[in-house]
């Protein structure tokens, strides 16, 4: 690679016009694969008495998902439950195995991140609608606000509303960029020196400790990505059901 972004290039791998299968859709048909394939596996016959590693591994992430929905939405958030859970793990998973060399990291292409955001934002005002109906819309003017600044509220909050479907795929997206971004720059910055030779061969060791130091950092952003993700899609649905 001779340029840091060509880790994000997508790349056909069966061509089919506009319908190619890309590395991509590769990645997020592996994801997907692999935590239902060890979902499965932990899952079987209810389970053991005594848990395995995955098998705690996985009662760890339900059991934290479980607490994020009761503690943001409460019980009325639990019929929602199975679906932030299934996008909380899909995006942990495809950031963790993005970090891996070699690999592709879907959360990386906005047009990914975006198009799930932009799901939400629908969803989460379909659900607005369907339970309070045209009193949704008083969830764009403050209680208690003055009448006299109501039309300038209202555009306000409309635009702030709407800059939600947008803001949750971007920050998903630049964070996982620019992270995988100024990991390729380091590791080329070191890789450059070690090949140089002399006294640069020496001090080397200063980028190739910061990469390592920058690579556990970029799992727990991975990670912490993902809850922010999850996090946020509870918070709008309360917005939805409680209108504030």
């Amino acid at each position: 690679m001779f340029s840091p972004l060509e880790q994000f290039t997508i790349v056909p791998l069966i061509p089919l016009g506009y319908f190619s299968f890309t590395n991509s859709a590769f990645f997020m048909l592996l994801t997907t694969g692999l935590v239902s394939f060890l979902f499965y596996l932990v899952t079987t016959n209810g389970g053991f008495l005594v848990p395995s590693r995955w098998q705690s591994f996985v009662e760890m992430i339900y059991e934290f998902v479980l607490n994020l929905v009761e503690e943001q939405i409460g019980s009325a958030g639990k019929k929602y439950f199975p679906f932030i859970f299934t996008t909380f793990t899909f995006l942990l998973f495809s950031n963790l195995i993005g970090m891996i060399p070699y690999s592709f990291t879907t959360t990386s292409h906005f047009i990914v991140t975006f198009t799930l955001s932009i799901s939400i934002f629908i969803g989460v005002t379909l659900i607005g609608f369907q339970k309070h109906g045209i009193h949704f819309f008083s969830f764009f003017l403050p209680p208690g606000a003055p009448l006299a600044l109501a039309p300038f509220l209202v555009v306000i909050e409309v635009v702030s509303y709407s800059f939600r479907g947008i803001s949750l795929g971007v920050r998903l997206f630049a964070n996982l960029m620019s992270g995988h971004v100024l990991l390729k720059v380091l590791a080329g910055f070191a890789w450059t020196m070690l090949c140089s030779g002399g006294v640069l061969l020496v001090a080397s060791a200063i980028p190739v400790v910061v990469v390592y130091l920058l690579f556990f950092l970029e799992v727990g952003v991975a990670a912490l990505q993902s809850y922010v993700f999850a996090i946020l899609t509870c918070i709008y649905i309360n917005d939805a059901i409680q209108l504030h």
